[in-house]
């Protein structure tokens, strides 16, 4: 077991004595046929489909990690509320700066270590090359697309699979942008909407790129689309990305099994070789959770679109001006700086800012180009006298803008709650992120009435 107080070293074997708790099995397919899958769920051998109340088999997973030298300290367990949502909690005190866990390379799936792994079977450059002509951001994702090749290959083995056991503690079902519908994206606000497309978008392209053939996997995996869906998306809810000594991804089991937190309590690192640690940055009490940050927390709706859930303890949510994205990009602002304060309502500056350098650009291009340089040298002066000449302007159009969202929202959940919910089992986080969105907004239309 790792010490509490040390970093360790890779042990050559580990001695387990576990208990196992009864669950059912999400079988991989077996060699002999490859299965297709349903919507809801991957099939299991003699295509019997699984069901939604199917138990993931973390306890399996969690005894081949061990055996391949996965270790963590005595009093960190897999945990659940009942739902099927698993999670790491630690039953005794941790002290910040305590390896928590720690994962071999050899269990670890990177990027780059695929590359070479497929380089002499797979025709990787031919498939990245026909990617990056779709699009050329998705440059970028090439790394999210080798571990997405890499899933593909081992569920293609079926039980033969050396990952078989991480790949059957899958969850079944994601909520996500990727696994939403075009009747969902209707329901969401423009910033939602934007950012869950692209994330959609994004495994479209993956998709095409796959079935073009170049490489040699089954078209029967391939050509499944509820396995494809499936395997991107654990790629994409799993990975880790660093920069040193290459910019890569790197996915660790059981280390993916960590929840996310607006305020952590661990992170997790690799070194030069890829083996992993969960360190904690902060001291952790009997009872409580693992948990790390997967995302700016002043920002949710990354997260949602992303991986599908709406984090508690959000103190911001982005202003929804998508339609000033000019603007925005003339300031040289970021989205996480466009925010309204949830618990308040309270506006960020610059928020008021974007929302001045459109009346002016319709109004006076001259004094449009003074304010934006004022902006970008940080002249609070300037900037104030600006602030102050139009603010009745200024508040207009943000007040109106506000109702606009809200109007927008109202309607929009109201036609989310109108679907079934087997059809659309998204729903209730749709409209958990539309609440926010309505009651941070409805606190923000009160104070700007208040000041005209």
């Amino acid at each position: 077991m790792i010490s509490m107080s040390t970093r360790c070293v890779p042990l050559l074997s580990v001695l387990l004595l576990l208990a196992f708790r009864n669950g059912v099995s999400f079988l991989l397919p077996s060699t002999s046929s490859l299965l297709t899958t349903s919507s809801k769920s991957r099939a299991a051998v003699t295509n019997t489909l699984l069901k939604y109340s199917q138990q993931r088999d973390v306890y399996t997973m969690e005894a081949w990690a061990i055996e391949n030298g996965y270790q963590k300290v005595d009093g960190v367990e897999l945990y659940s509320e009942g739902d099927d949502d698993w999670s790491m909690m630690t039953n005794t005190d941790i002290p910040a700066g305590t390896t928590i866990m720690f994962i071999p390379s050899t269990l670890v799936l990177s990027s780059d270590a695929i590359v070479k792994e497929y380089g002499s079977n797979f025709d990787l450059e031919l498939t990245e090359n026909a990617l990056k002509q779709m699009e050329r951001d998705l440059a970028k994702r090439l790394p999210l697309f080798r571990l997405l090749v890499k899933i593909l290959a081992e569920y293609e083995k079926g039980e033969n699979s050396f990952y078989a056991p991480w790949i059957n503690s899958f969850p079944t079902q994601y909520y996500n942008g990727v696994s939403m519908t075009d009747a969902c994206f209707a329901c969401l606000p423009p910033y939602a909407a934007l950012l869950s497309m692209n994330e959609r978008n994004a495994y479209s392209r993956f998709l095409n790129a796959i079935r073009k053939g170049f490489l040699p996997l089954n078209p029967d995996v391939t050509g499944d689309d509820s396995v494809m869906k499936f395997a991107y998306n654990v790629a994409l809810t799993r990975f880790h990305e660093v920069f040193e000594p290459t910019r890569q991804k790197l996915i660790a089991p059981m280390a993916d099994m960590i929840n996310h937190s607006s305020e952590p309590n661990a992170e997790i690192s690799f070194d030069t070789e890829n083996n992993c640690y969960v360190t904690a940055i902060a001291d952790i009490y009997a009872g409580s959770p693992l948990s790390v940050s997967l995302g700016d927390p002043t920002d949710p709706t990354p997260l949602f679109a992303k991986y599908g859930f709406l984090p508690t303890g959000c103190n911001t949510i982005f202003c929804k001006a998508i339609h000033l994205e000019p603007q925005i990009n003339e300031l040289g602002y970021e989205f996480n700086q466009l925010l309204f304060q949830t618990d308040t309502g309270e506006v960020y500056p610059a928020v008021w800012d974007i929302f001045l350098l459109k009346i002016l650009q319709d109004y006076d291009v001259d004094l449009a180009s003074q304010f934006t340089m004022a902006c970008q040298n940080s002249d609070e002066a300037t900037k104030e006298t600006f602030h102050s000449n139009y603010f009745a302007y200024t508040l207009e159009a943000l007040r109106e803008h506000v109702y606009s969202i809200l109007n927008d929202v109202d309607q929009m959940t109201m036609e989310a709650q109108s679907y079934d919910l087997e059809t659309h089992p998204r729903v209730p986080v749709i409209v958990d992120h539309n609440n926010l969105v309505r009651d941070t907004f409805s606190m923000t239309a009160s104070l700007l009435d208040s000041m005209g």
